[in-house]
Parts: C-alpha cells; structure tokens; sequence
C-alpha cells in the first residue's frame, strides 16, 4: 500500500481526485473483467481437453506446479497455463473491485461536508492518502 501526502486548495479538489481515482478504477477493471471472460473460457476448454485425454489414456488429471519458483517474496510461473493466469486475473479483479468500493464510500464521506465547508476562506488541505484514499484530512488556517 502507498501511503503519500498531498496538497489540495479545496474540499472541490479533494472529491475531484476521488471522482478520478474512481474512473480509473472502474476503467482497470472494466478492461480485468474483459480479459477474464476470455481467460476463463480458454481455461474451461484447456480443462476439458486435459480431462478427455487423460481419460483416453487412463489417467487422473494432476494439478502440478511446477515450474513455480520462489524468489523471496516473489513467485515466478514459467510457462503459465490458463488457469494460473485466471487465478492471477481473479485476484486482480478482486483487488479493484475492492478499491472501488473504498473510494466510492471515500466520495460519499468527502461530499458529505464538502458544502459545508466550501465556503470557508484561508483553508489548505493537507490530505494523507493510501492508494489514492483519503484517509485523514487535516484542515490548516492559512
């Protein structure tokens, strides 16, 4: 998680960065849920072929890794396979559809004082973000 301070002149710039962050996030995973669609088909006929195969040669179908490896923090997948990259695509979607949800709860709370304090002269807002969320806003008399 990035976690950044910034400077906004007024309550208005402050929803506008959220309304942006919003539609960036909703462009993002617009464009994931696309690309699953097309992954998950490919990885139900990639399943299908394995399981007709196996069964002609007698065999279960196995779920390996291999060709997973560790670095550090780090997993690397040679020659991925659809459903890894499902899973990955997946996560993805998650993570957006989790930040969505988070800004837009943030544009709600912004825009629920953003009125009232519009008007106020000599104000600097000093915003602490986290992942483009505003997370504490400190109002400072300028």
């Amino acid at each position: 998680m990035a976690v950044k301070l910034a400077n906004y002149s007024s309550c208005r710039e402050i929803v506008d960065s959220v309304d942006s962050e919003i539609s960036r996030t909703k462009s993002m995973l617009g464009e994931y849920l696309r690309r699953l669609d097309e992954i998950r088909s490919l990885a139900e006929r990639s399943k299908k072929i394995r399981d007709v195969v196996s069964k002609l040669a007698g065999k279960k179908a196995q779920q390996q890794n291999l060709g997973e490896i560790a670095i550090g923090n780090l997993n690397v997948v040679l020659d991925a396979n659809p459903f890894q990259e499902l899973t990955a695509l997946e996560e993805a979607v998650r993570s957006q559809q989790e930040q969505l949800l988070t800004l837009q709860k943030a544009h709600e709370a912004c825009m629920q004082w953003v009125d009232q304090i519009e008007d106020a002269e000599g104000l600097k807002y000093l915003v602490l973000e986290a992942d483009g969320v505003p997370k504490k806003i400190l109002l400072k008399i300028v």
